[in-house]
């Protein structure tokens, strides 16, 4: 029993699960918690991450319990108008909530009518480098397919719909979005889209010119799902991530399909960046086949769960009859599946999927499926880094700036600060990196959006640190 279990063996809280996860969900939410789409985030500047999740704002006390405050539908976190506090927007309504000074109290800032009625997913991103952050709003489908926009930030005062999804030929129609998530994954500064599209259509991958124009080149890059001749053999894509699954500092994508069980149609599949030298396209690694096959998975939500250096993949479903599962990485492209064994077996169908260490004690913890599942950790080291932008060059959130750390012998760590992952959920803002049985300091180097670069050297580790960006 490590010191974490048997810390709570000694409060009397009872251990309700073996393997590294335990439900946690009764002593620490009074009320019960929401199994709608969330999203972490420190909205009060107290140190500790928050959740909020359909209907509720759950505020963080310290690690040890959960307070419910009014929420505002559901959707993710950003500082839009960089005074320091970060702000929702809000799929369900279409509207931003601006945080009045991490009170709890927050108003509403209005925005632009959107050609969407049913916003599944969406993305916080500084598109054109003026150091606000855009929105790019994914659109499903009411009626018919809507169509995705962007929603210009100007200097935090307003918002103004500047781009729509151009239809595409040959029958002039939009795709239907679900997922959205953004990601600099060419080291270029700026960050581009990846859009998860449903109803077997190719998914997108917009290609930000710096200036907030975007080129779908999924097709060239090798990430738009599979075209079979006269048939469309896509998946019904729902949620998608970026994370670097094999620490050669660049990084990767997860496709998130959900796929029925007719052979030629996508199922989920990592794909792997294979860098500048490839012009930065990518290459299909892995893929959920065979025994490893569900039809109804939804969200995909990477994290280091264990802390032994590489991400690990926790992947929702929807339908009775599938479960949820957690892919530990064990390296070179191979998952094994240790739902069961780590504690996380018997989930209800959920979109619901985000990582955070709520209670600071280094090792992610997991909301899904109206639970938060506290990881009871084991004797690995890590380090997490919170990064804040200048709001002048670079939004206050940091959101597109990158962390590296270099072990050697060709294994770099890389983490980017997101907002937006699967379908509508976040992960916190906050970078955890699992560094196994490593002792000594480490050297960080982070890339800000802007294009300044940083490095931190004889960083020790199992702590959290903070960066901010000088003016």
């Amino acid at each position: 029993m490590n010191w974490i279990r048997l810390s709570i063996a000694l409060a009397g809280l009872p251990i309700l699960a073996s393997g590294a996860f335990t439900n946690r969900t009764t002593e620490l939410f009074a009320g019960g918690l929401s199994s709608g789409n969330s999203a972490w985030c420190d909205f009060n500047n107290d140190g500790y991450a928050d959740l909020y999740t359909s209907g509720a704002l759950h505020r963080n006390d310290g690690g040890t319990n959960f307070t419910a405050l009014p929420g505002h539908g559901w959707g993710i976190w950003g500082d839009f108008n960089n005074d320091g506090a970060q702000d929702i927007f809000d799929l369900d309504a279409g509207r931003v909530m601006r945080n009045d000074g991490g009170t709890g109290s927050f108003t509403q800032i209005d925005l632009p009518e959107m050609p969407g009625n049913d916003n599944r997913g969406a993305c916080w991103a500084d598109l054109n480098g003026d150091a606000y952050l855009d929105l790019y709003v994914g659109a499903y489908e009411a009626t018919g397919y809507e169509f995705d926009s962007v929603l210009s930030n100007h200097q935090g005062k307003a918002f103004m719909k500047v781009w729509e999804e151009p239809a595409v030929p040959p029958d002039n129609v939009r795709f239907p979005g679900r997922g959205v998530t953004a990601c600099d994954f060419d080291q270029d500064g700026d960050p581009d889209i990846y859009v998860s599209n449903y109803r077997i259509e190719a998914n997108y991958l917009w290609l930000n010119d710096g200036n907030g124009g975007l080129t779908d080149v999924a097709t060239d890059y090798g990430v738009a799902g599979t075209y079979d001749g006269w048939r469309y053999s896509y998946g019904h894509s729902i949620g998608s991530s970026w994370g670097d699954m094999n620490n050669d500092g660049f990084i990767d994508l997860l496709a998130g399909n959900f796929s029925h069980p007719q052979e030629w149609q996508d199922r989920a599949r990592f794909y792997q960046n294979l860098g500048p030298s490839k012009d930065w396209h990518f290459e299909q690694k892995w893929e959920l086949t065979g025994d490893a096959w569900q039809e109804s998975y939804a969200t995909p939500a990477l994290a280091d769960y264990d802390n032994d250096g590489d991400l690990d993949l926790y992947y929702t479903t929807v339908y009775g009859g599938d479960n949820s599962r957690l892919w530990r990485n064990d390296g070179n492209w191979t998952f094994t599946n240790v739902t069961g064994e780590e504690g996380l077996a018997g989930m209800p169908a959920t979109y619901q999927a985000a990582w955070a260490d709520f209670n600071h004690d280094g090792f992610m913890d997991l909301a899904t499926g109206g639970r938060l599942y506290q990881n009871m950790g084991n004797d690995n080291h890590w380090l997490k880094v919170q990064l804040e932008g200048n709001g002048t060059t670079v939004n206050r959130s940091a959101i597109g700036a990158q962390v590296r750390i270099d072990l050697g012998e060709g294994t770099i760590l890389t983490r980017e600060v997101e907002a937006g992952t699967g379908e509508g959920n976040q992960n916190d803002l906050t970078l955890h990196f699992g560094l196994g049985t490593r002792t000594d300091p480490v050297t960080l180097k982070i890339a800000w959006p802007d294009g300044t670069k940083k490095t931190v050297a004889d960083v020790t580790i199992d702590q959290q640190i903070s960066e901010i960006q000088p003016p």
